[in-house]
């Protein structure tokens, strides 16, 4: 198939570029800018714009058969700062997108949505997809309504769609000098010897999923006849951030310097994800181990700092 990947040169975007490669497809991306991180293979076509350009859209789109959007512009911790910026530059920018894509004859959509912030605060543990969603942040709100705006593009014009949900993806070419992604942060700080900040007690639990398994569960659905669905994707297990740092410490061998910063109310107390969907009907499971993924993303870390 031809496929689009838009932010194809991003963290994730650049394990499913590789996976779309490797299993035959051809592949175009667009993105703002190189990964200095990834070196895109020799068979993808690149093309450096901002989304919003209508012009570099329809290129980028023409003979596509499906989209991968990968593209958000906010932070689950940040979003709420200017959240009329979130919706200008992520739901806005989405909906111009599908009425490009339903112009260029595009056959399907898989959409990067948020599995660790549509859900709120949860009623039951783990998550399914059918839990009510109430998220406490702009992220999650934008999310959860280009969701919305997708199914009624399906129903309105046939436009396919499958929606994954991830949990907190973790691995290689994750930003160890940015704010998102504890395990690359944390990996990040102790390659410099930096402190760590936790924010609150450091009881959060969170669902921590490897990259590579997560571009699998990306490659699952592009090659899926299903023309409409949603999709936990995640490992089913909870991690605190203090087991976390523990498990960190057994993989590096290196004592952590903590500073507790104040909780932040856009986080959930606890988040792990119901994977059964995605296992019965995409034939997806998580095959990392959290300690050979961490050793992955540790020996990469180190090897960039």
């Amino acid at each position: 198939m031809r496929c689009l990947v838009l932010g194809g040169a991003g963290f994730i975007g650049s394990h499913v570029v590789e996976g779309l490669v490797h299993r035959g497809h051809i592949v175009r991306l667009l993105d703002l800018q190189p990964n200095p991180y990834w070196t895109p293979p020799g068979q993808v076509e690149c093309l450096w714009a901002d989304w919003n350009d209508a012009d570099q859209l329809d290129r980028a789109l023409a003979h596509a058969d499906v989209v991968i959007h990968l593209i958000g512009t906010t932070l689950p911790a940040t979003s709420n700062r200017d959240m009329a910026a979130d919706v200008r530059d992520n739901l806005i920018s989405t909906l111009h997108l599908l009425r490009a894509c339903r112009q260029q004859g595009v056959r399907k959509i898989v959409f990067s949505s948020s599995g660790g912030t549509v859900y709120g605060v949860p009623q039951r543990i783990p998550i399914p997809e059918d839990h009510p969603t109430q998220p406490l942040n702009s992220y999650g709100i934008v999310k959860l309504t280009i969701e919305r705006y997708l199914h009624l593009f399906h129903h309105l014009h046939d436009l396919g769609y499958l929606v994954l949900r991830g949990a907190n993806p973790y691995g290689e070419r994750q930003n160890p000098r940015g704010s998102q992604g504890a395990v690359s942060v944390f990996l990040g700080r102790l390659a410099r010897s930096e402190p760590i900040e936790i924010w609150g007690d450091g009881q959060v639990v969170r669902d921590y999923v490897y990259v590579g398994d997560l571009a699998r569960a990306f490659l699952a659905a592009v090659e899926s006849d299903l023309d409409q669905g949603t999709f936990n994707v995640g490992s089913g297990q909870g991690l605190s951030l203090l087991e976390l740092l523990d498990k960190i410490q057994s993989v590096t061998g290196l004592a952590p310097r903590l500073v507790h910063q104040p909780g932040r109310p856009a986080d959930v107390p606890v988040n792990i994800l119901d994977t059964r969907r995605i296992q019965s009907q995409l034939l997806w499971r998580p095959h990392m181990t959290l300690r050979d993924g961490l050793q992955r993303t540790w020996d990469w870390i180190r090897s960039t700092v």
